[in-house]
């Protein structure tokens, strides 16, 4: 894809998808996140009734006279996407690759951050990272964020989840919220899953295409391995090797899903790539409620 042909994708992708964050999300998104933490504001004297937790004992000292240290809630934020471009995100088999699917989740997830006057980075990786932009404000960065999501580069074919999950712990030091978008074949790491959870607020995101989940009966089929290239022939008309194969991919969802439970993050399974915005409503309006 030329320079040309991403400028005009970029400029799709920024109509489709601001709209949708305008309409849809600013509100359920400034509701879910905003205020989950506190910051420092100013040192101010003490008044009766104050926490005396708050109590700033070296101001107090210098002074001579009792002072506090006043918060407020946190009204900028910091939004992290993390995604997966290995090999397998390359494969689609309605209207368009998993990787385009995921370039306009980001872009509507970005668009709704950037309408809160937040900060937005973006980590690709795939057995290696592959690019960090650290996080900023402002439409031109979202852009920027896009474009490099529609660029095809060359990328490791497989998926090693501990080199992001501890870039991201190491340098992002303000707590964040962490979306981490992949197909997840690969095992994670719990151990540095529930390390960075520990300081940010992380959600992963599954995208699998239908036929990954359920293959339809289509007689034999050629394929072909996106991640290690091994080429075989399968009998899509047995319904034994269909049933195993769907068995397979509920077990793998189930036990990503549980390793993200486990180290006290969310966890999102689009199941319906077309209507994602559906999706992530759903998800907005059940973590509202808690």
């Amino acid at each position: 894809m030329d320079t040309q042909e991403i400028l005009k994708k970029v400029r799709k992708l920024e109509i489709k998808t601001k709209g949708l964050s305008k309409h849809l999300f600013s509100g359920a998104y400034h509701s879910v996140f905003k205020g989950r933490g506190m910051s420092f504001s100013e040192v101010r004297e003490y008044a009766l009734g104050d926490d005396v937790r708050h109590i700033d004992w070296n101001v107090t000292a210098r002074s001579g006279q009792t002072h506090i240290k006043v918060y407020e809630e946190e009204r900028e934020l910091t939004l992290m996407l993390a995604i997966d471009i290995s090999s397998s995100m390359r494969f689609g088999s309605i209207i368009q690759r998993k990787m385009d699917w995921i370039t306009e989740i980001a872009a509507v997830l970005s668009f709704s951050a950037t309408q809160n006057h937040d900060k937005v980075g973006l980590l690709l990786f795939s057995d290696k990272i592959d690019l960090f932009i650290p996080p900023k404000k402002g439409k031109q960065h979202i852009l920027r964020i896009i474009r490099e999501l529609l660029v095809d580069r060359q990328v490791g074919k497989t998926t090693n989840f501990q080199a992001p999950l501890s870039y991201l712990n190491s340098v992002i030091t303000k707590r964040s919220i962490c979306f981490v978008i992949s197909d997840f074949y690969d095992p994670l790491p719990e151990t540095t899953l529930k390390i960075l959870c520990k300081k940010h607020d992380v959600i992963g995101i599954q995208i699998l295409d239908p036929l990954e989940k359920e293959m339809k009966d289509c007689g034999l089929l050629s394929v072909v391995d996106l991640e290690n290239g091994h080429e075989a022939i399968i009998d899509t008309s047995d319904i034994n090797y269909r049933t195993k194969l769907k068995d397979s991919t509920l077990n793998k969802m189930a036990s990503t899903k549980q390793s993200f439970l486990k180290s006290n993050a969310e966890f999102l399974n689009i199941d319906d790539l077309p209507n994602y915005i559906k999706s992530l409503l759903r998800f907005f309006k059940m973590r509202q409620k808690r």
